[in-house]
């Protein structure tokens, strides 16, 4: 029988926690936790998960698609309208890399540290 486990946080490296703390803000409104400082920053849902940002030394962001420096990890967030969010997050920051392997069904954006993440419809 599987353990009942509930995902509670996520946490990314990065070189600047607060920035990318800031990023991740605004393009979700989940709140900016308390205790954030330029070590570690973090944001907090109101159900309780968190999305927490560490700084790393000599901190390299990954090279999507090419595997030189892997992706590690990405996120996936839930869009009505994929341009719309597209726009809004590049006007936040977001880059969008020339390799787009999902159509008109998912887009790859990369946050300000280079992380990539998905954008889906439902």
């Amino acid at each position: 029988m599987p353990l009942r486990m509930k995902l509670t946080a996520i946490t990314l490296d990065c070189p600047d926690p607060p920035a990318l703390a800031a990023f991740y803000q605004q393009a979700t409104g989940l709140a900016p936790h308390p205790k954030s400082d330029a070590e570690f920053a973090g944001l907090t849902g109101a159900d309780g998960f968190f999305l927490g940002f560490q700084r790393v030394d000599d901190y390299r962001p990954p090279r999507w698609p090419d595997q030189s420096v892997p992706q590690q990890i990405h996120l996936d967030f839930q869009v009505d309208d994929l341009d719309e969010a597209e726009a809004r997050l590049r006007e936040l920051g977001a880059d969008k890399p020339e390799h787009q392997p999902g159509g008109k069904r998912w887009r790859v954006l990369t946050d300000p540290a280079g992380h990539p993440f998905c954008l889906v419809t439902s």
